[in-house]
């Protein structure tokens, strides 16, 4: 079961506009009055990350929209290397954003502390899953951090489950299920997965797209490392009653760094979702490509559900 690559890629790229010449990748995905909207990361000349916005009637030519939507405020300690990573899910008539606020620890606290071993030879990142709402994407009202723990790839469920919010989000290198009656006081939760040694999610696992409702489960497309740090997308299904019951999980990825763009980027070989829609029987699953670009893969919905247990 493989992703099918759209022969129009890539489809978003970085533009002369400031605060995306240098790369538009890992767009959050979802379908507002009947148009597909990408809210997607972009990077300029100041290294910051901020929100841009890309609209579609069918889901493959995109217009954007010239100024970013939503970028890290100025006096928000967490926010102050910018927002990263957006997913989008649809309660109701609001549109809830999760995404990483980027920051960085102190020099001293973080010698203390001791933090995960991914960030050993890097800068000393404090990486905190944020939530804004919208109804529009033209208005964007800030719910703060929902977990004040260093994670990330967090995306809330598109319903309540046993009236519950549920968050999915990973802690190196697991990721984690946890849930909430009122979108606050959250727990770390239980590992839902954990890497797999010999296996192409051999050293961390995370989130791709948010999850999407379906007859045999809840779908998630996720992403996974080896030791190559090659990032690779694959499948789990989870129950519909019980998130934490992993009915399948991909074996091998449906989509891996072959073509030129995924290869070669700000980040090489990269192939990483935060969004996916439903649209006229295809899932389309919205990628960042080598941290640079942004792609489009496809499959049919009969054709995966049917592959599916």
């Amino acid at each position: 079961m493989k992703l099918i690559r759209y022969t129009g890629n890539p489809i978003l790229t970085p533009t002369s506009n400031w605060w995306e010449t240098a790369a538009t990748f890992n767009p959050g995905a979802t379908i507002y009055q009947g148009k597909v909207v990408l809210l997607y990361r972009a990077i300029g000349g100041d290294g910051l990350s901020r929100f841009g916005l890309a609209e579609s009637g069918d889901g493959f030519n995109f217009q954007r929209f010239e100024d970013p939507v939503l970028e890290g405020e100025l006096t928000n300690p967490y926010e102050r290397l910018g927002v990263e990573d957006p997913r989008i899910v649809q309660i109701e008539e609001t549109y809830y954003i999760t995404f990483t606020a980027a920051s960085v620890y102190e020099a001293w606290v973080y010698q203390q502390q001791k933090h995960a071993p991914s960030l050993s030879h890097h800068a000393p990142w404090r990486i905190r899953p944020t939530l804004v709402t919208t109804k529009d994407f033209k208005a964007f009202k800030r719910q703060g951090i929902l977990l004040e723990t260093d994670t990330k790839n967090a995306t809330l469920f598109p319903e309540k489950i046993s009236g519950q919010y549920c968050l999915v989000h990973r802690i190196y290198p697991n990721m984690y299920l946890t849930f909430s009656p009122a979108l606050k006081d959250w727990r770390v939760g239980q590992i839902l997965i954990s890497p797999r040694e010999g296996f192409w999610d051999s050293e961390r696992v995370g989130l791709g797209a948010q999850p999407i409702k379906t007859e045999k489960g809840w779908l998630l497309f996720y992403h996974g490392t080896n030791k190559d740090r090659v990032y690779r997308l694959g499948l789990l299904l989870l129950d519909l009653k019980d998130p934490a019951k992993v009915l399948y999980r991909s074996d091998r990825p449906i989509l891996e760094p072959q073509e030129t763009y995924e290869k070669e980027g700000l980040t090489p070989n990269v192939v990483f979702t935060c969004g996916a829609v439903e649209k006229d029987g295809q899932y389309l699953v919205y990628y960042g490509a080598a941290d640079k670009v942004i792609g489009l893969a496809t499959i049919g919905k009969e054709k995966l559900l049917a592959y599916l247990p």
